[in-house]
Formats: structure tokens, sequence, C-alpha cells
């Protein structure tokens, strides 16, 4: 199964417009990683983030979100999860499930998997204590603020019910 037209960032801004989300939107050079967001990050209030979209062999699909300087733990991530051990999924599987290139993976991408929810959400602690957050719309070009609420109010509306774990690497 392969999306056919994935929502666009206007599909998405229409879509929490429709559920009566405020959100703000800036625009920006495309940006790759965490380390090319500092600048942004500078610039915008809130909690940044980084998203991890991994698999492991049994199948299992899985989105991490947490703050951009969260050391995650991905050897012991399916010692809190019933994941199996876990890597992370390849281009193509994330443009098929989830609508975005590498680079743009962000949370508001589950707008792709809304039908089929093969995607489990998995939300770091630590960032939930955030009342604003910052995602990429669908594309690394901007960056789009939204309360916690009104992130939790998405992923009801999109059919995500997320898992709230400590993701932060123990020492």
């Amino acid at each position: 199964m392969t999306l056919s037209s994935p929502a666009s960032r206007q599909d998405l801004l229409n879509f929490l417009s429709e559920l009566g989300i405020e959100t703000k939107t800036h625009d920006h050079e495309a940006v790759f990683t965490v380390a090319e967001s500092q600048k942004i990050k500078e610039s915008l209030p809130g909690g940044h983030t980084k998203n991890l979209f991994l698999k492991d062999k049994k199948g299992n699909i899985g989105l991490v979100v947490c703050l951009n300087d969260t050391e995650v733990d991905l050897k012991s991530f399916h010692k809190k999860t019933d994941f199996g051990r876990v890597s992370f999924g390849n281009a193509d599987l994330l443009w098929e499930l989830l609508g975005v290139k590498p680079g743009s993976v962000t949370p508001f991408a589950l707008i792709n998997d809304k039908d089929t929810h093969k995607v489990r959400l998995f939300l770091d602690a630590n960032m939930m204590e955030q009342e604003l957050l910052n995602y990429h719309p669908l594309e690394n070009t901007a960056t789009t603020a939204i309360q916690k609420d009104d992130l939790l109010t998405f992923f009801a509306a999109t059919g995500h019910e997320p898992t709230t774990i400590k993701l932060e690497k123990e020492d």
C-alpha cells in the first residue's frame, strides 16, 4: 500500500483548524538535522523536538517523538515497550506509511496514517512536560508551534493513542 497523495502542509493546517486548534508556523531554510535547527530553536519559544521512525523484525512500526537534546537508548527501547529490538525504518517505508521524506519526520505525519493506524506513537515523558511544542508541518522548511493539549487532540483525531515513556538514556 502506497499513499497515492499524502496530505500537504496546507491539508495539515486545514485539518488542525477544523479541529479548532490554533498553531503558529514559521518558515525557514530547510533543516535536516537537530544541529542544523539550532538557529531556529533560538528564535522560537517552546520545546524543540526530534523524531525517530523505527521498525522491528516483527514488522512493528513506531514513531518516537522527544526533545531534540534527548539521548534515546535504542538498545533498551524493547525493554520499555512491546517492540522487539529496533532499527531505523528506511525512506521508502517512511514515505509509504507517513507520506514524508527523511528530514521531515514529524508527529503531524500521522495525518497520513489515520485510516490504517500502522504506526505506533511513543512520546517522551520529558517532552510532554512542555506546554508549547515545535514540529515540522510535513516539510522541513517550516516549524509549527502547537500547545501540548492541542497536540493530544490531533492524535485522537487521527486515531493514535500515544504511549508516553521515559526515553532518556539511563547511566
